[in-house]
């Protein structure tokens, strides 16, 4: 069984207004990656993410292409340990 790690990611380009919330919520649901996601004021998207390393990079490609309508212009990721605090994946306010 693979290590459970944590990544902490800001998504940048057309990343708001476009349900990319929403679809990274679908992508954690259908992926088991636990954590949360949120729009920033800067116009970026946070994502704080948990589960197994390979889960999660199949995670992170899905994040770089984004929803339909979005335009994912550049994804930054810092890899870290899991904290394990964090179950399901929910959507936050900003």
């Amino acid at each position: 069984m693979e290590e459970i790690v944590g990544v902490h990611v800001v998504v940048q380009g057309k990343v708001q207004g476009v349900g990319f919330r929403a679809f990274t919520e679908y992508q954690a649901t259908q992926h088991g990656v636990h954590g949360w996601v949120r729009n920033c004021q800067d116009g970026t998207v946070e994502v704080e993410a948990e589960g197994s390393r390979s889960v999660l990079e199949a995670f992170l490609l899905m994040l770089e292409k984004g929803p339909p309508l979005s335009l994912v212009t550049h994804i930054v990721v810092d890899w870290k340990d899991a904290n394990r605090h964090t179950h399901g994946f929910t959507v936050r306010g900003e």
